[in-house]
């Protein structure tokens, strides 16, 4: 008797970068030995909070990203918002940065209230489509997770965290190529990594077939 999978679950990932002495950084942190991807160095991130569908950006997506996501990544626009809203929640929870701009994000409750206080909201507008993936069928849980790329230099605060990574930092882009990562991180670092060369790609779409990874531009 066959068993169907798991339904996956809408998640969102930001990837945060800068340079320092013409070097590409990136934000990473490393999961708990019990969390779902044990151990494995990951960019912020997690899944959708009923909530997040009801916050307001102190700015809205692109026009560009949005229709990226929308064409690309597989959200309606309303999906695509509350994605952009996941991924600031997410890596402000987790690493203490915020990304955002003066503005009343309509909530006051939970991770919003401090955004309130600080008169700021989330800024859709600083994010761009990276690409998305899908968990294995085989797994017990699975996500549809999307990627966002923001300038880490337009961050405010100060790394601090809330103890779901650890070895928090920015890692030089050939150092985190080389940390110990599921096969997803590996290929959205993969993918940096040739746009450093030049090598400008459609947003790619990373999932699994008969539990082997395949990845191509979303359209293909």
């Amino acid at each position: 008797m066959s068993t169907r999978p798991v339904k996956p679950r809408h998640a969102a990932s930001l990837v945060l970068t800068r340079k320092r002495d013409n070097v590409t950084q990136i934000l990473m942190g490393r999961r708990p030995a019990k969390a779902v991807f044990p151990e494995a160095y990951v960019f912020p991130g997690g899944r959708v909070d009923p909530g997040d569908t009801h916050i307001t950006p102190s700015t809205p997506m692109t026009a560009l990203a949005l229709e990226e996501l929308c064409t690309r990544g597989g959200c309606t626009p309303a999906l695509a918002r509350a994605l952009a809203t996941t991924a600031i929640r997410e890596t402000f929870e987790e690493t203490g940065l915020i990304v955002a701009g003066s503005g009343d994000p309509g909530r006051r409750d939970g991770t919003w209230e401090q955004f309130a206080t600080l008169g700021l909201a989330p800024a859709h507008d600083r994010l761009r489509f990276l690409g998305r993936a899908i968990t294995p069928a085989q797994a017990p849980v699975r996500f549809h997770a999307r990627f966002f790329l923001a300038d880490g230099e337009t961050v405010q605060g100060e790394i601090t965290g809330n103890g779901e990574l650890s070895a928090l930092d920015w890692y030089p882009l050939a150092e985190a190529l080389t940390l110990p990562a599921i096969d997803v991180t590996k290929f959205i670092l993969q993918e940096l990594a040739a746009a450093e060369r030049g090598i400008v790609r459609d947003a790619p779409f990373f999932r699994y077939r008969r539990n082997k990874p395949i990845a191509k531009a979303a359209d293909a």
